[in-house]
């Protein structure tokens, strides 16, 4: 795996690849990789002739400090795991290198209702950030295809939006989420659980089933109403006084707008966020 850490050279190495027509796959991470993680590596290898992963931890994203100083950094293990899964480039920059002219984002896109919602809500200029080392990214990178895991539902739409607006020729691949065996899905932050937050914290995914069994059957019974599975949802997660829940939303799959009504053609999908052994947690899942 060659490694590889400013701008210019990267941009250079692609430069050459696409001259023999290769096809270039890209993940960007945040390192502290995991198995969600390497299936994105796997997918991009499936459908490339060369995958580049990158690995930053982008300071613009994160809204509390905090958060950013607690974000583990397992350098050496993900090296590892990326030689493993047959990477071929990791583009490892520093800030310095990305963000050569201080961290204001002096040209930031519009992205309207979908930045101020859900995420957008409980966790301000995280999307103007992601938004902004992701361009950073692609453009160093310039790939034809960008993996995304599905657990960041919203950052992925995000994404999708900033290469519509941007004409970038990318296509973006959105890939199922990860679990681990008792269904919690797969998160760099799960490191930072003590054993019983651990154990408490499937509960997530278990209201999210729940809510897909609730929503099947209101809709199979003719019901349309989906204030009231919210409702139920947040209550269900909220009985467990380990959580602090910051949403629970059924929302339209291809906007994430507040859904009135449902119906057996409606595109939904399910959100959780919720604190819990102070980790922040969030899901999903398809309704």
């Amino acid at each position: 795996m060659q490694i590889i850490k400013t701008i210019k050279d990267i941009n250079n190495q692609i430069v050459e690849f696409k001259k023999e027509q290769k096809k270039i796959g890209f993940v960007p991470t945040m390192g502290a990789l995991h198995a969600g993680h390497i299936s994105l590596i796997q997918a991009s290898n499936r459908e490339n002739d060369l995958t580049v992963c990158s690995i930053f931890v982008n300071p613009t994203q994160f809204n509390d400090p905090k958060d950013f100083e607690k974000y583990p950094v397992t350098l050496e293990s993900d090296m590892q795991q990326l030689i493993d899964a047959r990477c071929d480039i990791l583009f490892l920059p520093s800030v310095a290198e990305m963000y050569p002219k201080g961290m204001k984002n002096n040209a930031p896109l519009d992205f309207g209702f979908m930045v101020g919602t859900l995420e957008g809500e409980f966790r301000p200029g995280h999307f103007d950030g992601m938004a902004q080392i992701v361009e950073k990214l692609l453009l160093a990178v310039a790939p034809h295809h960008l993996y995304m895991g599905q657990k960041d539902y919203q950052q992925a739409m995000i994404c999708t939006q900033l290469i519509k607006k941007r004409k970038l020729r990318i296509k973006l691949v959105t890939c199922p989420i990860k679990r681990e065996k008792d269904g919690l899905a797969m998160s760099s932050r799960n490191v930072r659980l003590d054993k019983k937050s651990r154990a408490k914290a499937v509960e997530i995914v278990k209201t999210l089933r729940w809510i897909k069994r609730l929503y099947k059957s209101q809709v199979a019974s003719g019901k349309s109403e989906v204030r009231e599975i919210d409702r139920k949802a947040v209550e269900r997660l909220a009985a467990f006084p380990e959580f602090q829940v910051e949403y629970v939303a059924i929302r339209d799959a291809k906007t994430l707008k507040p859904l009135k009504k449902i119906s057996a053609t409606t595109h939904a999908v399910a959100l959780i966020a919720a604190h819990i052994g102070g980790v922040r947690l969030i899901d999903n899942m398809l309704l």
